[in-house]
């Protein structure tokens, strides 16, 4: 029997483990198979608090680890498989292995939609990103593009236009995804051009480490093009880790978890912090923010129920 299980190894899932452990409930953390999440395929972090220099975003997961295994969190790389958190106690399935948990914390995050491109895995972290908040500052005077139409595709461009010289968004059809309201705000910035009824065919500049430019398809004549930039930025959606939790837990129409006062759910002793529940901000400070939030709420509901 544990008193807390925490599901997810980023900076929502280290936070938590570092407060539950210092509580004194010696949490248990299923990492993953992708241990540290969504930083660990990121370069450079320089809006993270305390770091002046910045910090390779890898180096900031490892430092969180450890922090929290110093004061006492059993980690296991492994994915959990299936959660059954109407029981009492809960249980959570790794594989044929069950164990049993009075509190549980899901920060087990929100994946990037990727293009699908060899190239585009080569060069993340190298002039590719999901993140124009995280990366744009290292794309100053540069030219980028954004791949994507939706709000999300909007919200990016128009962000990137602080630094960049040039955005052009291209986008799959001759029809926007995008609100009215997001898609004019585009369309007013000088900065922001648009390619039409185009996809991202593959990404140049493996070869050197950085991405040099891409060659686009016209989705209706199938002609090749080619176009020099130093920057992609994905911008087609992200999908929330949650398949597990379906039927368990309200999920929004993508599959984020409807939280209730930031970290609660609907069940007790369940609580959410991240990505996973963080369709809006989708920040390293906030997910690290709400895993304090959750590893507090989860002392109080120990101590409530005299866990």
């Amino acid at each position: 029997m544990e008193n807390l299980i925490i599901i997810g190894s980023g900076p929502a899932g280290y936070t938590a483990a570092i407060y539950a452990a210092r509580s004194g409930h010696g949490p248990l953390l299923f990492t993953g198979e992708e241990v540290g999440g969504q930083l660990m395929t990121t370069t450079e972090v320089d809006n993270f608090p305390g770091f002046p220099d910045g910090i390779m975003g890898p180096d900031l997961m490892v430092a969180m680890r450890k922090q929290a295994e110093k004061f006492g969190t059993k980690m296991i790389e492994k994915n959990v498989t299936a959660v059954d958190l109407k029981s009492k106690p809960m249980k959570v399935m790794v594989g044929d292995d069950v164990y049993e948990t009075k509190a549980v914390i899901i920060a087990c995050g929100a994946s990037a939609r990727r293009l699908g491109l060899e190239n585009e895995k080569k060069l993340y972290g190298k002039g590719v990103s999901a993140c124009a908040t995280c990366d744009g500052f290292f794309f100053k005077g540069k030219k980028v593009i954004v791949a994507g139409g939706g709000d999300a595709a909007m919200e990016e461009a128009t962000f990137l236009t602080k630094y960049a010289s040039s955005v052009t968004i291209v986008n799959r059809t001759d029809v926007f995804r995008a609100s009215e309201i997001m898609l004019a705000k585009a369309k007013a910035e000088p900065k922001i051009s648009f390619i039409m009824s185009a996809t991202v065919e593959d990404i140049l500049g493996a070869e050197v480490g950085k991405v040099t430019g891409v060659k686009l398809k016209n989705t209706k004549t199938g002609e090749i093009t080619e176009l020099s930039i130093d920057g992609v930025f994905v911008a087609i959606g992200h999908v929330p880790n949650t398949k597990i939790f379906e039927g368990q837990l309200p999920l929004d129409k993508v599959g984020y978890i409807k939280a209730k006062n930031i970290v609660m759910t609907d069940l007790p002793g369940v609580f959410v912090a991240g990505d996973v529940a963080d369709a809006r901000y989708r920040q390293a400070a906030s997910a690290a923010g709400t895993g304090c939030m959750a590893a507090l709420e989860v002392e109080r509901f120990l101590a409530e129920t005299k866990g």
